[in-house]
């Protein structure tokens, strides 16, 4: 089961609402051995695709490197399918490379609603698990957010407090 702050999920909705047309993709880090996603990092979908995505490899590197520095691991790692179910695609389950992550979809296909599911993804076999949506009380620094400068504008990735 994926147990995941709803300030999280909101990002990672308004960051799939935001590129939409184009599928969004990032991570959500945590402490390694946690299984606890904290740290909600978007990411450039450099692919610029409505049906597929692909992390920049620049910044992915980066991106990698500072959950190591962190002690941080890839607990959640996210993407967006703009017309379809919230299911991954047999491309999605070929680049599934963390075994212990937990694949989160969100299908924003329908203006007004997202479908929001997991999976874990082992050896090219798809597990769908619940999604378990927790309205903690967080210190509002305990759980921050991430741009790498892929936009020229100014956009606030600062997850809410509720």
């Amino acid at each position: 089961m994926l147990s995941i702050d709803r300030s999280i999920v909101d990002a990672i909705v308004a960051h799939a609402r935001r590129d939409h047309p184009d599928e969004a993709c990032g991570v959500v880090a945590g402490p390694v051995g946690s299984d606890t996603p904290t740290r909600h990092i978007p990411m450039e979908n450099s692919a610029r695709s409505m049906t597929f995505y692909e992390f920049d490899s620049m910044e992915q590197l980066r991106v990698w490197r500072e959950m190591d520095d962190r002690d941080e691991e890839p607990v959640v790692i996210y993407h967006s399918h703009t017309a379809t179910e919230a299911y991954p695609s047999r491309t999605d389950v070929s680049f599934a490379g963390e075994p212990g992550a937990h694949y989160l979809l969100v299908s924003t296909r329908e203006p007004d609603t997202e479908e929001i599911r997991s999976f874990r993804i082992v050896d090219g076999v798809v597990t769908e698990e619940p999604v378990r949506i927790v309205d903690a009380v967080v210190d509002p620094h305990a759980v921050q957010s991430y741009m790498f400068g892929q936009s020229p504008a100014t956009v606030d990735y600062e997850c809410s407090g509720r």
